[in-house]
């Protein structure tokens, strides 16, 4: 018999960059659907999650960080988020537990401010980091917030959260549940995201490609991928994928790095990779990397166009 009180609808996970948005997500649905770096500002696309529970079912959209924008880029990707927020029956505002509430988070909640009447849950993550005192202080300043930019109402709900360590991640889906409208399933059990294969695998590589590189990487590092097929004459036990890959970069500099000394890195990113892939598509595969120069692409539109943005 079905649930009369199920339901079922989009959340929005927001917060400045590198706030633990895309390791939540991940910890909520119970499997890699976003990539995940120290590095801030490695979301470049909203990835949709679905967490299933016999209560309902949450849609996540990971959205980049917000951020006032220098680049072209960085313009974009605030249009992204704002798009996004138009859409969705609530947001999860993700402060990290470990830093002080900032300008930052107050540029972010005067904008969440004006959704009026859509339902903001406060999410202080990263509460392994720090000790139990400092989560309870960051509590109290993470709800002074919400009253000095909602009025004396404040967030729909405020909730401390390790995605780490997984701990109140169930707490998290069933707060954000509660805002959701009565609704029957919106996606099929056991269907963890409606990101296509193809953006899935060049945000594997990404990921990849930004393990322990330098800080100016993050920002100029673009995947596309080519094409995914099946290699032609292989027996149907043993199927192989071709996947061709480029990654660009802006500058010869870049190129350096992602390729490394005698291609040992661009070998390593490959390897690691490939493994994630693997494990997606659930299926042997041969990816093959290029790493190519297109000069300034996060401020040419027209290149902008060209690498998906």
């Amino acid at each position: 018999m079905t649930n009369p009180d199920y339901r079922a609808g989009f959340v929005s996970l927001v917060g400045r960059p590198n706030a633990g948005k895309s390791t939540l997500t991940n910890a909520l649905v119970g499997q890699k659907v976003a990539i995940t770096s120290a590095k801030p500002q490695t979301t470049r696309h909203t990835i949709r999650g679905i967490v299933h529970s016999d209560a309902g079912q949450l849609i996540l959209v990971d959205t980049p960080g917000l951020h006032r924008p220098r680049t072209l880029l960085g313009k974009r990707l605030n249009e992204l988020v704002a798009d996004t927020l138009a859409e969705v029956d609530a947001i999860g505002f993700c402060i990290p537990a470990n830093e002080k509430v900032g300008p930052g988070d107050r540029f972010i909640a005067k904008q969440l401010a004006a959704l009026h009447g859509k339902p903001v849950v406060a999410l202080v993550t990263k509460t392994d980091l720090v000790d139990r005192q400092a989560v309870a202080e960051q509590l109290l300043a993470v709800t002074a917030l919400g009253h000095e930019v909602l009025g004396e109402a404040g967030w729909a709900d405020v909730v401390p959260v390790s995605a780490v360590l997984d701990r109140q991640t169930d707490t998290v889906t069933s707060v954000l549940l509660k805002h959701m409208p009565l609704s029957p399933p919106l996606y099929p059990d056991g269907e963890l995201t409606d990101e296509p294969v193809a953006v899935m695998v060049a945000e594997l590589i990404r990921e990849a490609a930004l393990e322990g590189v330098r800080n100016e990487l993050p920002h100029s590092l673009a995947v596309v991928v080519d094409e995914i097929v099946e290699r032609e004459g292989r027996s149907e036990d043993r199927p192989l994928l071709d996947v061709r890959v480029n990654l660009y970069v802006e500058r010869s500099s870049q190129k350096a790095i992602i390729i490394g000394r005698g291609g040992e890195r661009l070998k390593a990113v490959g390897t690691a990779a490939r493994h994630s892939i693997e494990a997606l598509l659930g299926t042997r595969i041969y990816l093959d990397l290029h790493v190519k120069i297109a000069k300034d692409w996060q401020r040419d539109p027209k290149q902008l166009v060209r690498l998906g943005f």
